[in-house]
């Protein structure tokens, strides 16, 4: 997958199952695609 691309240190945020099926909202929402949580991510990489 990614982990080739990001290395050892590195994240990803990505959609690791399928087949769900329900409003794009609420998918990206139960996914952690937010912009809270992305955010969240982001800064806890940087070490913020």
């Amino acid at each position: 997958g990614w982990s080739r691309y990001v290395g050892d240190a590195g994240a990803v945020l990505a959609v690791d199952r399928y087949g769900a099926s329900a409003p794009a909202a609420r998918l990206l929402q139960e996914y952690g695609f937010t912009v809270d949580h992305v955010c969240q991510r982001a800064l806890a990489l940087l070490g913020r």
